[in-house]
């Protein structure tokens, strides 16, 4: 059953979670193993606080044969020398598979991340899809080159796969940036190491599965799920490992690149934190615009990294789209992720839960006024629920407004004019996302020029899709996924100079 031919409410979610096999091992070279010392740790579903699976806890000792493997792998030639148009069918045919088992793979996604179904099941596996199904069809379309010389000499410039890749994706959108970092890492002829968030390995070991059985070769793609002390930290100083991918924290992000440095100066590529403004000036369409601020806030119950939690608004309008904003907050309720009608479901974990707790404290210490929720939920199903939450009268200086809750915390912000807006959305250390909103085109582009983030949003929020790049400015990392650009990241150009006798 395809996802053209199935709606979410199609099924009975919560029979299917009773009975659902739980992947609990790590693959390597082809194979699902233990952790060579034997540790598991618990995956808990955050709809019930509940342990559901002890999955394999990896360390060093499988990391070092992980990339023994993956470096033989690439040096075979079996994937890496393979002909463009061959790997391409391979990711196509893994696609296809991922398709065929759309509703599982929605199922474990919810199970581990907390994430709603109908989110899952309609946007995650499809984006997935997306992901693999263009970049597949973009391995053989993307050219080498012939640099213009004498008549005497000839230079190629070829695109050559890194080698060995560690590719290391979070907890919020684990199969969405899973397939980022593996569709161009893998269409370019790299092998690759992924380590999934050890809260939300389902996903990933799953999709592996698939790709086996899709053709691609034991030794290309493995999958260690671990915390990023021992495993995560082990292999981004690994002698053998060419390039690593992070999506995450910018401070993990700043300890990777500096065990780059300690190390081999492996290519690192980083999509870290945001704090990103959504700028509502008084001519917009305020309608939208408060339908779009309320979904940047909360969406994912605002486990975003591009989440619009700085809500700068024009002053002339401040009070009204305020009142917009908190009206549209209540079709926001935290509730059970597996009924298709939930729109926003737990936080991750109980230290998700406590963090943003304190940051609703910290707001409030530093004189901002609480205006909506702000509170730890209780729910039948137990869990870690909160509340969406405004804050109003929020300083840029607060740490609310200037620190990455990763919560359903939006901080309300006035401003005078064009250039106070771009000056407060500048006065962050972040630079990933945000969005302006004006019928005024002179205004809206200006403006979206002006504010130092990888992408800006003009009327609209989260726009974008696989064509375009995603990636930050200043500590929101560097580097790029999606688009064509991505595949930048896991190659190396080479120069050949021919001279003709």
């Amino acid at each position: 059953m395809t996802s053209q031919q199935a709606v979410v409410t199609d099924f009975n979610w919560q029979e299917m979670a009773a009975t659902i096999a739980m992947p609990n091992y790590a693959i390597i070279n082809g194979e699902n193993v233990s952790a060579r010392s034997g540790k598991t740790q618990p995956v808990v579903n955050p709809a019930t606080a509940e342990a559901i699976a002890e999955v394999a806890d990896c360390g060093p000792e499988d990391a070092d044969i992980a990339v023994k493997i993956a470096r033989d792998t690439f040096e075979s030639g079996v994937w890496s020398k393979m002909a463009p148009g061959d790997r391409k069918r391979v990711l196509l045919r893994w696609a296809d598979l991922i398709e065929a088992n759309l509703p599982e793979i929605a199922l474990l996604e919810s199970l581990s991340a907390g994430k709603p179904i109908s989110d899952c099941f309609n946007i995650d596996v499809p984006s997935c899809l997306n992901t693999l199904r263009w970049t597949a069809e973009a391995t053989d379309k993307v050219y080498e080159e012939i640099a213009p010389t004498g008549h005497d000499s000839l230079a190629l410039v070829q695109r050559l796969p890194l080698g060995v890749i560690a590719a290391i994706v979070p907890w919020n959108f684990p199969l969405s940036t899973t397939a980022w970092k593996l569709a161009p890492s893998l269409a370019t002829g790299n092998s690759v190491i992924l380590k999934p968030d050890p809260k939300t390995p389902f996903t990933a070991l799953k999709i592996a599965e698939l790709a086996h059985q899709a053709g691609l070769p034991a030794g290309v793609l493995q999958v260690l799920p671990g915390d990023g002390i021992n495993l995560g930290k082990h292999l981004s100083l690994h002698p053998d490992i060419d390039g690593q991918t992070f999506t995450g924290s910018t401070g993990v992000g700043k300890l990777l690149m500096q065990y780059s440095g300690q190390s081999n100066l492996k290519r690192t590529f980083l999509e870290l934190g945001g704090k990103s403004a959504n700028i509502v000036f008084a001519d917009a369409n305020l309608e939208k615009a408060a339908d779009a601020a309320a979904l940047a806030g909360f969406y994912n119950s605002g486990q975003t990294c591009t989440a619009g939690t700085r809500l700068l608004v024009q002053d002339e309008i401040y009070d009204e789209f305020l009142a917009m904003v908190l009206e549209r907050a209540k079709n926001w309720c935290p509730d059970n992720p597996l009924s298709p009608s939930t729109n926003m479901g737990p936080v991750v974990d109980q230290r998700q839960l406590d963090t943003i707790q304190g940051y609703v404290q910290k707001g409030i210490e530093e004189g901002a006024k609480l205006v909506y929720g702000g509170k730890v939920m209780e729910h039948t199903l137990g869990g870690f629920y909160h509340e969406p939450t405004i804050f109003a009268e929020v300083d840029n200086k607060m740490t609310i407004a200037q620190e990455e809750i990763f919560g359903p915390v939006v901080s309300v912000i006035r401003f005078k004019d064009a250039a106070d807006a771009v000056r407060i959305a500048n006065d962050s250390p972040y630079g990933l996302a945000g969005a302006v909103w004006s019928l005024n085109i002179n205004t809206a582009h200006k403006v979206a020029a002006a504010v130092r983030t990888g992408t800006m949003g003009v009327n609209n929020y989260f726009g974008g899709d696989i064509t375009v790049p995603f990636g930050g400015f200043k500590e929101s990392g560097n580097g790029r996924d999606k688009s064509l650009h991505a595949m930048d990241d896991y190659t190396e150009l080479k120069t050949t100079w021919i001279e003709f006798e």
